[in-house]
C-alpha cells in the first residue's frame, strides 16, 4: 500500500486552502454592514437552487457512507443503496409536501413550526432535545467516524492519530462556519460536493480497472456482476443473514419511510438549505437536484464495497494483493468490513490522484460537520436563547449568539469524540437511538401538518408515548426488523394522538391549524419533469436489480 507523497500533501493543501478562502471572502460585510440573523442563519434567503441541492448532499454525505455503507457493500451488496434511493424519492415529496408549509410559514427552524402550529412548551421540549442529539451524538459521531477513516487512509490504523485528526477537522470546519455562517457553509459546500462526486467516480473507477488481471472498466463490470452476482439484489429474502437490518420488500414500503421523512423533512441540518432559498419554486428545485445526485451516490459509495469483496474472495496472487485476507479478517477470523474503501484507495489510487481523493473523503466530513455545526447554533439561538434570554428587540445579539454557541458545541464535541472508541458497533447504536425517537416526531409533524383537529394534547401525549412503544416493540420475544419497529411506532404514535385529541378537543379544527388550500401543493412545470424523471429512474433500478 502506497503512502502519501508529496504531490498528495501539495494537492490536500491545495484544497483545504481554496475551501478556506472561499468560505472567508463569501462571508465578508459589504461596506462594514452587520449580518442580520437570517443573514448569518439563513444566507439572506438568497440561494439558487443549485446550491441547495449541492449543499444538501454534502451535508448528508460523510464518513459514515464512504465508510460504513462501502463496508455494508461488501458485507450486503447493492440493497444497502436503498438508504440512497429510497431518500431521492422521499425528496421529491418533501419538496411538494412539506416545503410549501415551511417557506409560506417564514420559518428559522423546525421547532419554530412546533411553535405555530401547537405551542411553545413542545417547542422548547424539541428544541433541547434536537440541540442534545446534535452535539452528543451526531457531531462526536461525524468528527470520530471521520477521524477513523482519515487516520485508516492516511496513517496505520492504529489510532493513534485519532485524536489529532479531531482536532483538526474541528480547527478547520470552524474556521470558516463560525463567523460566516450558513453562507459560507452552503457555498463551500458547492465546492465539496464536486469533489465528492469527482473523488467517488475515480475511486470506483480504477478499482474496476484492477478487479480482473487484464484490466478494462467494462471488463471489471462485467467481472465482479458474474462472480458476485447475489450482491446485485434490492430485495433479500427472509433466510438471508441481514434480513432483520433490511427486511425484505419492507424496505420499500415499511420502516424507511419513517427514517427518510425525519430525516430529509424534519431534519434542520438538511432542511436549512431549503428554507434559505430565493422562493418556493427555488426550493423546489433544490431538492429535484438533490434526488438526481442520490441516485448517483451507490455508484460511489456502494459499488466500491463489493469490488473489495470481490478482491477479497479472489485473495492472493499478485503484488498488490498480498496479505490481502490479512488486511480485513481480525484476529478472531470476524472481517473488518469498514476497511473496504480507505483499503481500496491505499492500495489503487496513484500518487497524485490519491491526493484528491483523500480530499473528497474530507470533503465529506467538513461539510456535514459545518452544517450540523451551523444549525445547532440555529436552534439554539433562536429557538432557546431568543425568547428566554435575548434582552435586544432588534435581536443585535442573535449572530453573536449563534458563534458562540457554534464554538462551545464544537468543544463539548471535541471532548466527547474520542470516548466512542471505547462504544463497540457505535454506528448501530447511534441508529437505533435516533429511531426509538424520530418515529415519535415525524408522527407528530405528519399530524400537525396534515389533521387540522389535532391539538397540542394529542401531540404531547404522542411525543412522549412514543418511546415507551419504541421500546416495548424492541423488548418484545419475537423477531422484528428495526425498520419494521419504526413503522409500526410511528403508525400507533398517531393512533395515541388521534385518539387523544378527538377525546379532549371540542371544535372542528384546532384554531392554530394550518390551511392548506388546493393551490398550496402546486407544483411548476420543471419540477414534475425532475419528478416523474426520478420516480421513473427508480422503477427502472428496481426492475432491474430486484
Amino acid at each position: 500500500m502506497e503512502a502519501f507523497q508529496t504531490l498528495d500533501y501539495i494537492i490536500f493543501a491545495v484544497y483545504g486552502i481554496l475551501i478556506l478562502g472561499v468560505g472567508l471572502w463569501v462571508s465578508r460585510s459589504k461596506n462594514g454592514e452587520k449580518k442580520s440573523a437570517e443573514d448569518y442563519f439563513l444566507a439572506g434567503k438568497s440561494l439558487p437552487f443549485w446550491a441547495i441541492g449541492a449543499s444538501l448532499i454534502a451535508a448528508n454525505i460523510s464518513a459514515e457512507q464512504f465508510i460504513g455503507m462501502s463496508g455494508s457493500g461488501f458485507a450486503i451488496g447493492l440493497a444497502i443503496a436503498s438508504y440512497e434511493w429510497m431518500g431521492a424519492l422521499t425528496l421529491i415529496i418533501v419538496a411538494k409536501f412539506f416545503l410549501p408549509v415551511f417557506i409560506r410559514q417564514g420559518l428559522f427552524t423546525i421547532p419554530e413550526f412546533i411553535e405555530k402550529r401547537f405551542n411553545t412548551n413542545l417547542k422548547t421540549i424539541l428544541a433541547i432535545f434536537w440541540v442534545g442529539l446534535f452535539i452528543f451524538v451526531n457531531l462526536t459521531s461525524v468528527l470520530f467516524l471521520g477521524a477513523k477513516a482519515l487516520d485508516t487512509v492516511l496513517g496505520n490504523g492504529d489510532g493513534t492519530m485519532i485524536f489529532p485528526l479531531i482536532l483538526g477537522l474541528a480547527f478547520f470546519a470552524a474556521a470558516y462556519s463560525i463567523w460566516g455562517g450558513l453562507t459560507a457553509v452552503a457555498w463551500t459546500d458547492v465546492i465539496q460536493v464536486v469533489l465528492l462526486v469527482i473523488g467517488g467516480f475515480i475511486t470506483t473507477v480504477i478499482a474496476l480497472d484492477h478487479v480482473t488481471p487484464d484490466g478494462g472498466i467494462f471488463a471489471g463490470i462485467d467481472h465482479i456482476y458474474q462472480q458476485a452476482g447475489d450482491k446485485f439484489h434490492m430485495i433479500l429474502h427472509r433466510d438471508h443473514p441481514q434480513f432483520m437490518n433490511l427486511p425484505g420488500i419492507g424496505v420499500i414500503i415499511g420502516g424507511l419511510w419513517v427514517a427518510n421523512l425525519y430525516y430529509f423533512g424534519f431534519n434542520q441540518y438538511i432542511i436549512q438549505r431549503a428554507l434559505a432559498a430565493k422562493s418556493l419554486r427555488e426550493a423546489q428545485k433544490g431538492l429535484a437536484f438533490a434526488a438526481f445526485l442520490k441516485l448517483l451516490l451507490p455508484i460511489f459509495v456502494v459499488v466500491p464495497g463489493i469490488i473489495a469483496y470481490i478482491l477479497y474472495m479472489q485473495g492472493d496472487g499478485t503484488a498488490a494483493m498480498d496479505g490481502v485476507k490479512s488486511v480485513f479478517e481480525r484476529a478472531d477470523g470476524s472481517i473488518n468490513y469498514d476497511l473496504a474503501y480507505p483499503w481500496l484507495v491505499k492500495t489503487f489510487i496513484p500518487t497524485g490522484i490519491k491526493g484528491l481523493v483523500v480530499a473528497a473523503l474530507t470533503a465529506a466530513i467538513l461539510s456535514s460537520l459545518a452544517s450540523m455545526l451551523n444549525s445547532t447554533a440555529t436552534i439554539f439561538t433562536m429557538d432557546l436563547y431568543k425568547p428566554y434570554f435575548s434582552k435586544k428587540t432588534d435581536g443585535s445579539d442573535l449572530v453573536r449568539v449563534g458563534r458562540i454557541s457554534v464554538l462551545v458545541s464544537l468543544a463539548l464535541a471535541v471532548i466527547i469524540a474520542p470516548a466512542l472508541d471505547s462504544m463497540p458497533q457505535m454506528f448501530q447504536y447511534i441508529q437505533e437511538y435516533t429511531g426509538v425517537v424520530s418515529p415519535g416526531i415525524l408522527a407528530v409533524f405528519l399530524m400537525g401538518l396534515f389533521w387540522k383537529k389535532t391539538n397540542a394534547k394529542g401531540a404531547i401525549v404522542g411525543v412522549l408515548s412514543s418511546i415507551p412503544i419504541a421500546l416495548l416493540l424492541k423488548l418484545l420475544p419475537i423477531e422484528m426488523p428495526f425498520l419494521d419497529q419504526m413503522l409500526y411506532t410511528s403508525l400507533l404514535t398517531i393512533v395515541v394522538i388521534l385518539m387523544v385529541s378527538l377525546l379532549t378537543a371540542d371544535y372542528d379544527e384546532d384554531p392554530k391549524a394550518i390551511p392548506l388550500p388546493k393551490e398550496t401543493f402546486k407544483t411548476d412545470f420543471n419540477f414534475n419533469i425532475a419528478a416523474y424523471a426520478v420516480m421513473i429512474l427508480l422503477v427502472v433500478i428496481y426492475a432491474v436489480f430486484w
